[in-house]
């Protein structure tokens, strides 16, 4: 046996220290038995707070611990280790007898598994089988029904009579001879019910078999048997189509209700509405409307393309001839609202018509016939869909192929492109004038609701009101009717604006130049442009802006409300041109004023080395000042057309300016005048003392300078005085008052005094 191996001997100073088998408290050898121990995340979390190398050293330790306790049991407990294996007897032979019951087992379970393996796949078949022979059933039994009913539409088709004529002359006898082979036709016909009705009752059955026999169609195609019963279906359903149009024809010719709604009942169970709505649109409706409108040969003749009278006896031949059919269509809870004999059988004839014998109808290039008959048409539309009687059956005749059609025959489009061109070229054309135009005749034009007095404002105005007149507007184009009437306010802002520009920047303009009226223009011409901007901006902001909504009452409050301020913006964009013009006039009127002041000069040579007296009284120029000014505001243009407010501000405008001028003029004057003074007495000064004469001869002498201020004074004063008859308070001109302390003498500067009577 091997020899014990002991634990090193502990050395003499290591008294109070761990044992050497001792581990750190943070080192748990018991978490390695736990059943859930996973050494990943034990390494992962020791890891956080002990080094790397300390923990395996830890590790290498315990495993060398093991290894010695190991080596010790094994050492302690030899004996029992090496008689281990002599203990082991018969091991063999035990495991022979237990094998023997297992293989046993195993046998038996595999047999079984066989059987129970056997027992579904013959289930499975039997499953199978009988899965098929259901599905043949099935097939079989659909077959069979599918012959029976083959077989009954054959045999119901035979009760009918056999020629079309039969249906129209009522040969009751042959056709009493075929109901006689059917109990249940005779017994209608015994009880009294109608030829014609009992025919669409048997046809309403045949029908509603047929749909029956297309299901089993659908449900059984591609079988030989179908194949071969083809041609009997096909020619079982054309006598149904054919039969069912000729009793669907004679009851619509004499209106025989029930028989009527039989036959649309059978048109409805085989899915056959194109065809009846085909039948009614032929039979009925399309002579009518012939009548109405022939072909084309004798329509052109007559040479009228207008649509309302035609319309009008059309929509009493429809109330006459084809209510009776709508009516029963639309019947409640008659299962016939999948007819729409208003689009496809009526309306399509009536297109149908227009377009043989009036196609010149849906031209645009005559704009007033063509939106005649559009508004014609849609008055018809709106008619024919007063026959329905819920908001679905409007709706339905609405989304029908055929009423789209019909709608696209209106190139509405087109239809503004040549209103457009007509309203605003005539607007370009009064406003390509080389001048002013002033009406005629204003002693007549004073009554009327505009009260203008230019050609080209006169202009602007019949274009916006034709805008929106009954015989040019469509409510479908009120979006781009209303974006042209703004069109042609901002033409006619465009126009006043340019020719302002081109008269104050001077040009010379050519015949080209389109700005020759305003260059031409005088004074008095731009009251006219005030006074009809006025009026302009009333009417548009007033009474055509009340029609524009009312015509446009059926649109919604946020639209009305747009229209509105879009209107008012385009008015007040006129409006704003007002001081434009005022500024212009004023602008004229002071260059004829500075021509006059201009003579101011002349005083400078009054004065200088006259040796004339003192000035006592004005010079001539001053009452020429203010009279381009006075004239206009007294002429008989601005007292008729021109406001008090306006002719004020023009005054007070023209006023202001011509005062500043003056004190231009005044001011260069006196400065220059000054200078020369100055240096003529240094002259003077440098004369004496080489004469040796007293310095002060002439120090108690007016000098010229004092004269010419002095004329100046007086003047300006006068001028005040003109001003003062004007309505102008020169007291209040800040213009005024500096051009008076400029020239007044010193004990003068501070009081302005008139004693004048004004006009204004």
């Amino acid at each position: 046996m091997a020899d014990t191996v002991s634990a090193p001997p502990r050395s003499a100073t290591d008294l109070f220290s761990d044992p050497l088998d001792g581990h750190p408290l943070w080192f748990k050898p018991e978490l390695f038995l736990s059943p859930d121990f996973d050494s990943e995340s034990y390494i992962s979390e020791l890891r956080t707070f002990v080094p790397f190398d300390t923990l395996r050293s830890e590790l290498q330790s315990h495993l060398s611990s093991l290894n010695h306790e190991l080596i010790d049991l094994i050492n302690r407990d030899y004996a029992d280790f090496v008689n281990l294996s002599t203990k082991l007897v018969d091991v063999d032979a035990a495991v022979v007898r237990m094998r023997a019951p297992l293989v046993e087992l195993r046998e038996k379970i595999e047999q079984f598994r066989g059987s129970v393996e056997a027992a579904l796949v013959a289930l499975k078949n039997g499953l199978q089988q009988r899965s098929d022979a259901a599905s043949a059933r099935e097939v079989l039994e659909l077959l069979l029904d599918t012959f029976h009913v083959v077989s009954k539409v054959e045999k119901l088709i035979k009760e009918l009579p056999s020629l079309p004529a039969d249906w129209s002359n009522g040969d009751v006898n042959s056709t009493e001879k075929n109901l006689m082979s059917n109990g249940t036709s005779l017994q209608h016909v015994e009880s009294g019910t109608s030829l014609r009705e009992t025919q669409s009752m048997l046809l309403e059955r045949i029908a509603s078999e047929m749909n029956r026999l297309k299901f089993y169609i659908a449900h059984a195609q591609n079988l030989p048997f179908i194949e071969n019963m083809e041609k009997r279906i096909q020619s079982a359903s054309l006598l149904l189509d054919a039969s069912l149009g000729h009793c669907f024809v004679d009851g619509l010719e004499h209106r025989d209700a029930n028989a009527i709604y039989n036959c649309l009942r059978a048109y409805a169970s085989i899915d056959n509405t194109r065809n009846a709505e085909e039948i009614f649109r032929t039979t009925i409706v399309a002579p009518l409307i012939q009548k109405i409108i022939p072909p084309g040969s004798s329509v052109v003749a007559t040479g009228s393309i207008l649509l309302e009278n035609d319309y009008l006896e059309i929509m009493q031949c429809i109330d006459r001839d084809c209510k009776f059919l709508l009516e029963i269509a639309f019947e409640e809870n008659s299962g016939l609202h999948v007819f729409d004999f208003l689009a496809n059988s009526i309306l399509k004839e009536v297109l149908s018509a227009i377009q043989r014998g009036k196609p010149g109808a849906f031209s645009p290039g005559r704009p007033a016939e063509f939106l005649k008959n559009y508004k014609s048409s849609l008055n018809f539309l709106a008619h024919l869909e007063g026959y329905c009687p819920s908001r679905s059956a409007v709706a339905k005749f609405r989304a029908e192929a055929v009423y789209s059609e019909f709608l696209k025959q209106w190139n509405i489009g087109v239809y503004f492109s040549l209103r457009f061109q007509e309203i605003a070229g005539d607007l370009d054309s009064a406003l390509v004038a080389a001048s002013l135009a002033p009406v005629q005749d204003l002693q007549s034009s004073q009554g009327n609701s505009q009260d203008l007095t230019l050609k080209q404002s006169v202009a602007l105005f019949n274009c916006l009101e034709l805008c929106w007149k009954e015989d040019y507007l469509v409510l479908s184009c009120a979006d781009k009717f209303l974006r042209l009437s703004l069109q042609l306010l901002s033409r006619y802002s465009n126009w006043l604006t340019s020719g302002l520009a081109a008269r104050k920047a001077g040009n010379n303009a050519s015949s080209n130049s389109g700005f020759e009226w305003a260059i031409r223009a005088v004074p008095e011409d731009f009251i006219y442009v005030i006074h009809d901007i006025n009026g302009l901006v009333t009417e548009v902001s007033g009474d055509y802006l009340h029609n524009v909504l009312q015509l446009l009452s059926s649109y919604s409050q946020d639209v009305l409300d747009v229209v509105k301020q879009s209107i008012l913006q385009g008015g007040k964009s006129l409006n704003d041109l007002v001081p434009l013009v005022i500024n212009t006039i004023v602008e004229t009127l002071v260059e004829k004023s500075v021509e006059d002041l201009r003579q101011i000069k002349g005083i400078t040579a009054t004065y200088r080395m006259t040796n004339k007296p003192i000035p006592t009284r004005h010079s001539p120029y001053v009452s020429g000042v203010l009279r381009p000014l006075e004239t206009f505001l007294r002429g008989e243009r601005a007292t008729k057309y021109l406001t008090s407010e306006i002719k004020k501000e023009l005054r007070d405008n023209a006023a202001t300016e011509i005062t500043s001028r003056y004190y231009d003029l005044a001011a260069d004057l006196v400065s220059v005048a000054r200078k020369t003074e100055s240096s003529l007495q240094r002259i003077r000064q440098g004369a004496q003392r080489r004469a040796g004469a007293s310095s002060d001869i002439s120090e108690h002498n007016v000098s010229d300078t004092d004269k010419i201020c002095r004329q100046l004074f007086l003047d300006v004063k006068e001028y005040g005085s003109k001003l003062a008859e004007l309505g102008v308070v020169p007291k209040d001109m800040s213009a005024y008052r500096s051009l008076w302390q400029y020239v007044a003498p010193p004990d003068e500067q501070t009081v302005i005094d008139f004693n004048v009577v004004t006009w204004l």
